[in-house]
């Protein structure tokens, strides 16, 4: 029976003619059957439209692509699509603050965590990026948007157990939104350069599902080391742009519409501080809105926030735009800034832990552990703003590595001190560099945007 099945599907393949190398063996006979279709006549000429790339499109490719002049700013559906990653957040840094406040964290235990917040880092960042390649007003493409939407949502319900009994529903979420955008999308491009992109991508989320579902259904430690690998290659195939045997990425298979994507990274921060106003603002009002240490430590978690945010605007996060329309090569600073966001909201999810931690014992002895996310939290954030400030004037101002320093410089003490102070010690720091900056930009014209040279 398989014998048949197979010499079916060959006699198929050989019928179909794309231009895939010879050698690619099963993977190019699956991308084969996924991409071809019968050809209606009338439907499948070039129709004289070009993409942003320039090239001509087919009459599917043209109504799924976006197309010269439409709106480059975000919609409501991306707004809606993001309500879901608040949730998640909030869900991935309560998992990390019960570990802690147990006093039973361990290193095997916090990079859990963290491997479940890039996973959701990964589905946001290629959802964005889909709204940006495709016109999110066709159907397909809001479908896809709903579909991560709900596959985000099961994830994050799933967090607390995911590597538990929940393993399977967080791995298959994950895995369904992937699977399902590129057996949408790469079909109807036939015709069109593009496609080779949108397989492109899906070739590795198809490679990845693998360790993601055997990871799922493994033992706890075989879970962890394969879950790793998986995201691992997610990642690297992210910041690569999807290389494959039949594509090599190019600036021009990956045009960029620099107010779009920009915005989108700054509500992802933005999302980002939601979720510690929404950490912090609950652990207050779990202790029934005491005075004293409480009330000090989620006034200290407030004046955080607001520095967080001025810190993150000031420059560089308002220029963004403008620096990736100056760049030679904007996929790769769009790229650049998206690991930079990723280690910057990786911060303020430590930061919203640390502080739900102060405020429900903000005196009395201080743990490393605790320490290492009040205080490890900032730092992450003053790393990943200093990446954006390169990525768009191709320099870091000092006060962000001597804040950083200091960060570094004075946890080993703070082993002395009880939870508030330490979150105090941070707070003085981001003032700090938010007073340095007012000072810079007092009197002098505005900076412009300088992104770095592309590389050699």
């Amino acid at each position: 029976m398989v014998t048949v099945g197979y010499l079916a599907l060959r006699c198929r393949l050989s019928a179909t003619q794309l231009p895939w190398p010879p050698d690619w063996g099963v993977g190019r006979g699956i991308l084969r059957v996924l991409t071809r279709r019968p050809v209606r006549r009338g439907t499948n000429t070039q129709i004289g439209q070009a993409d942003r790339s320039g090239r001509p499109m087919s009459t599917r490719a043209a109504a799924l692509l976006r197309k010269p002049g439409q709106p480059q700013r975000p919609s409501l559906l991306e707004l809606f699509f993001d309500l879901v990653f608040v949730f998640a957040l909030n869900r991935v840094s309560q998992r990390l603050v019960e570990e802690l406040t147990e006093r039973r964290i361990v290193l095997i235990e916090a990079g859990e965590t963290l491997l479940l917040l890039l996973a959701f880092m990964v589905l946001w960042f290629v959802t964005a990026w889909v709204t940006d390649l495709y016109d999110p007003q066709r159907p397909q493409v809001q479908l896809l948007v709903y579909t991560a939407m709900l596959g985000a949502l099961v994830m994050a319900v799933a967090v607390p157990n995911a590597f538990a009994d929940r393993s399977l529903a967080f791995a298959g979420a994950y895995v369904a939104v992937h699977i399902v955008r590129g057996l949408i999308i790469v079909p109807i491009l036939r015709g069109h350069d593009a496609q080779r992109r949108a397989a492109g991508v899906f070739f590795w989320f198809a490679l990845s599902a693998v360790p993601w579902l055997a990871g799922a259904i493994a033992t706890d430690q075989a879970r962890v080391l394969l879950w790793t690998l998986a995201i691992a290659i997610d990642g690297a195939a992210l910041v690569l742009f999807y290389p494959t045997p039949w594509s090599r990425p190019t600036p021009r298979q990956w045009p960029v519409l620099a107010e779009y994507l920009s915005e989108r990274y700054r509500q992802f921060f933005i999302i980002a501080l939601g979720e510690l106003i929404l950490t912090t603002g609950s652990a207050y009002s779990d202790t029934s809105f005491q005075h004293g240490g409480p009330a000090a430590a989620f006034a200290v978690s407030f004046i955080t926030t607001v520095l967080l945010f001025r810190v993150y605007l000031f420059r560089a996060g308002q220029l963004l735009p403008e620096a990736i329309r100056a760049s030679a090569e904007p996929a790769h600073l769009i790229r650049d800034a998206f690991l930079a966001h990723v280690l910057m909201v990786v911060g303020i999810v430590v930061v919203a832990v640390g502080y739900e931690i102060v405020i429900e014992h903000p005196f009395g002895p201080t743990n490393g552990a605790w320490i290492l996310v009040v205080l490890g939290g900032p730092m992450l954030f003053l790393i990943g703003r200093a990446l954006v400030e390169h990525a768009v004037f191709d320099r870091v101002s000092r006060s962000r590595i001597i804040g950083a320093a200091v960060i570094a410089g004075a946890s080993p003490f703070m082993i002395l001190l009880p939870p508030l102070a330490v979150a105090g010690t941070a707070v003085v720091v981001l003032a700090g560099i938010a007073a340095s900056d007012a000072i810079h930009a007092s009197g002098k014209p505005p900076e412009r945007p300088h992104p770095p040279h592309p590389r050699q």
